[in-house]
């Protein structure tokens, strides 16, 4: 597979317009959610190069292999709390935005787990992976070799 654009290169401004979005969540947004939305929105949007990057991250910062494995199928999994299941829920809706848009439900046991401001920031950390994805996947951007 070859990369077919560098939109860093090729539209900088625009590149550092959603990188500050994103420095944005991370600076608002407890780092072990950021993590499991990043993980759970990449691995709907097949985005490998994101995948590989989120989940090297998170197990830097301390999270647990197994929990970034079962964000692929976290509606089974034992290993999240009813906050990270509410958040884990509105990433699937708002990656997957069907013509109905979010459901109320989602929404509003996304709103019962975090307060106003949680919930934007919440919202905003998923719209800034699902920017990335829609980056790196059309553009073909792979993760670096590993040895």
């Amino acid at each position: 597979m070859t990369q077919r654009l560098n939109v860093p290169t090729v539209a900088p401004e625009g590149y550092r317009a959603v990188l500050g979005l994103e420095q944005y969540v991370q600076a608002n947004l407890d780092h072990t959610l950021l993590h499991l939305v990043k993980m759970r929105a990449s691995i709907i949007n097949e985005c490998s190069f994101c995948v590989d990057m989120h989940s090297r991250d998170a197990v830097a910062a301390g999270e647990h292999h197994h929990r970034l494995y079962a964000t692929a199928a976290w509606h089974d999994a034992p290993f999240f709390d009813e906050r990270e299941r509410a958040a884990l829920a509105l990433t699937d809706a708002v990656t997957r935005l069907s013509p109905g848009g979010v459901p109320d439900d989602v929404w509003d046991t996304a709103a019962k787990h975090f307060e106003e401001r949680e919930l934007a920031d919440l919202l905003l950390a998923i719209v800034t992976i699902n920017a990335w994805n829609r980056i790196t996947v059309p553009t073909r951007t792979e993760p670096p070799q590993r040895g």
